[in-house]
């Protein structure tokens, strides 16, 4: 029985085999920093570049409309015709009268050659040379209000035949044969919007001001000499626009109702393809974030105290490493601060981790590159970089639906 009870007691003690731990497989990417070119993008409106008025300049009666509403016209061509019979009537009036005033000086010119000799001979005294002498000019005068009278009459009379002052889309009439025009509000017939060129107008507000100033402040973004981005466009319907433009115009002041500042830019809208009025997405080309590390969304997480990834350390275990996210292009993070080159990143799979689990490798991941997203490209119309990708204002979160958006804390 003793040896029985020994025997059991021998058997209690005995520590049975451990099994190794189980290596969790992943893939990884690592870590190469390399200048990336990105793209700034807003939300913009489409705009005439030349917007003008067709008012009437007399008053009077409309009498004929010569144009089709809705059409291209173009520079000079015949819009709207008012009634010319009053102008033509004020004009042959104004004639009459410079033809008198005319006379009038003829015969003030004679008498003054008749008494100029008479007064040197003392015939006639100086007094009436002068008063002849004056009589002349007053003549000469006459002629020339008279002829100022003419000159508004012919003017007045022009203005009755409305034009385009420049080539552009048509927008419905306003006014209708037989309405009265006057010269004030009243007198708006129509307008004429040119649309090549045609401008792209968005906004930049002073917290995506003082972000991109802040990076580049500390290297982590550069933008091109003088600012000289290249435009391109997006349609509501995901389509490129073909043309690449530049920027024309910033306001110099922020706006103090919306606390942006407006950017304008010019596109070439040779086909009359943008029309004013449209919303579109521009993207600035142009910009570089020089030694920069990009990673897949999916590998970057977030937890309570912000962002991190996993890291393969030395003996081939899990690390946790707390890192400071940049903006979002394509399908990665620029990662600002809490990498360092050649360190192996966790892709798929760090949604398991914890600390010091083993990893085993089984895919390595190329690093990520810009995409063109079907971009046009710069040689079609000027020189440019070529930037590819997108950067998102004020982003630091992936979209929804967005691969890598899911977060997790271990």
């Amino acid at each position: 029985m003793l040896l029985t009870l020994l025997a059991l007691a021998a058997c209690g003690n005995q520590t049975p085999e451990e099994s190794p731990p189980h290596a969790i497989e992943v893939t990884t990417v690592t870590v190469t920093p390399r200048d990336t070119p990105v793209e700034l993008e807003f939300v913009a409106e489409t705009q005439s570049s030349r917007q003008v008025e067709i008012r009437a300049r007399v008053e009077g009666f409309l009498e004929k409309r010569l144009y089709t509403e809705g059409e291209l016209v173009r520079a000079g061509q015949k819009m709207y015709q008012m009634d010319q019979k009053p102008f033509q009537a004020a004009l042959q009036s104004a004639k009459g009268q410079l033809a008198q005033q005319e006379a009038a000086l003829a015969v003030a010119q004679a008498t003054l050659a008749r008494v100029r000799p008479l007064t040197e001979k003392n015939a006639l005294s100086k007094k009436n040379l002068d008063d002849t002498i004056g009589m002349v000019q007053h003549a000469q005068a006459a002629v020339f209000a008279a002829q100022g009278e003419v000159t508004t009459a012919e003017l007045n009379l022009s203005y009755t035949t409305l034009r385009s002052p420049l080539t552009g889309l048509s927008s419905f009439s306003k006014k209708h044969e037989g309405s009265y025009l006057s010269a004030d509000e009243g007198g708006l017939l129509t307008y004429v919007a040119q649309l090549d060129p045609i401008w792209v107008n968005f906004s930049v507000s002073e917290n995506q001001m003082l972000k991109n100033r802040g990076e580049i402040e500390r290297g982590l973004l550069r933008f091109p000499p003088r600012n000289r981005f290249e435009v391109a466009v997006t349609l509501a319907d995901g389509s490129v626009y073909p043309h690449l433009g530049q920027i024309d115009f910033s306001e110099p002041s922020f706006s103090q109702e919306t606390g942006t500042f407006l950017v304008r830019t010019l596109f070439a809208n040779p086909d009359s393809e943008l029309r004013p009025g449209q919303f579109v997405r521009v993207r600035l080309r142009g910009a570089m974030r020089p030694n920069s590390i990009l990673l897949p969304q999916r590998a970057v997480l977030q937890g309570a105290k912000g962002h991190y990834v996993w890291i393969v350390d030395g003996e081939g275990k899990a690390a946790r490493r707390e890192v400071e996210i940049g903006d979002w292009q394509g399908e990665g993070w620029f990662i600002n601060q809490g990498l360092l080159p050649g360190e192996v990143v966790v892709v798929d799979g760090a949604i398991r981790l914890s600390p010091g689990v083993i990893l085993k490798v089984v895919n390595s991941s190329a690093p990520i590159s810009a995409a063109s997203d079907g971009l046009p490209d710069a040689t079609a119309d000027t020189a440019g970089s070529g930037a590819t990708g997108r950067a998102v204002e004020n982003t630091v979160t992936p979209r929804p639906g967005a691969p890598g958006s899911t977060s997790g804390e271990q």
